[in-house]
């Protein structure tokens, strides 16, 4: 396991627009996950323990940020030949125990996490009801070799924000979590 940081994604940016399959082979779009109000774009996998300290609630959290109108899609953007605990088909089976209510897709070919620079798990990146970037970062500082407790803190108070389209606070902290498991070809320049 390596863990690294996030690239911290320029505030700002329009979100890239995808086209990727869930477990079952439906293909969902940015179109079809965007929330009236805006959309969570979160890198995840079933395997890295960072994503499975925060996990369920993530889930729970995912749910009433849902119901409030910001649309939430789960990437998984690794190499499942070399990560097999990542394949389609343990993604369902992961999702489902985590309570996970929004679409987990498969980035197989690691484009999308390429163009939103995307380089740990988890990654998150919030849009506003214009699609333009206004956080990346962290869940909350909770760790899985920390006492913090998970409670999703940061990524909410930016998501509130959103909600009530006030600014959110510029001040965010990049994640860290275990690195995307790049394809040889794929892994970009900037990955360490």
């Amino acid at each position: 396991m390596v863990a690294v940081e996030s690239t911290m994604l320029p505030l700002g940016t329009q979100a890239p627009p995808f086209a990727l399959p869930d477990p079952s082979g439906k293909v969902w779009s940015l179109d079809d996950v965007a929330g009236e109000r805006g959309t969570l774009v979160a890198f995840v996998c079933n395997h890295c323990p960072y994503v499975r300290h925060i996990a369920r609630q993530l889930g729970v959290t995912a749910a009433r940020w849902t119901a409030a109108g910001v649309g939430v899609i789960g990437i998984n953007s690794n190499d499942t030949a070399s990560y097999p605990d990542d394949r389609p088909e343990r993604m369902a089976t992961q999702a489902a125990e985590w309570n996970w209510t929004f679409p987990y897709v498969t980035d197989e070919d690691q484009s999308v996490a390429l163009a939103y620079r995307a380089a740990c798990t988890p990654d998150f990146f919030l849009f506003d009801a214009d699609r333009r970037l206004t956080y990346r970062g962290r869940f909350d500082a909770a760790r899985p070799s920390t006492s913090a407790p998970v409670t999703g803190e940061e990524l909410d108070a930016a998501v509130q924000a959103v909600l009530k389209g006030e600014p959110v606070d510029a001040d965010q902290w990049p994640s860290i979590g275990c690195n995307i498991k790049w394809k040889p070809a794929n892994a970009p320049a900037w990955f360490g």
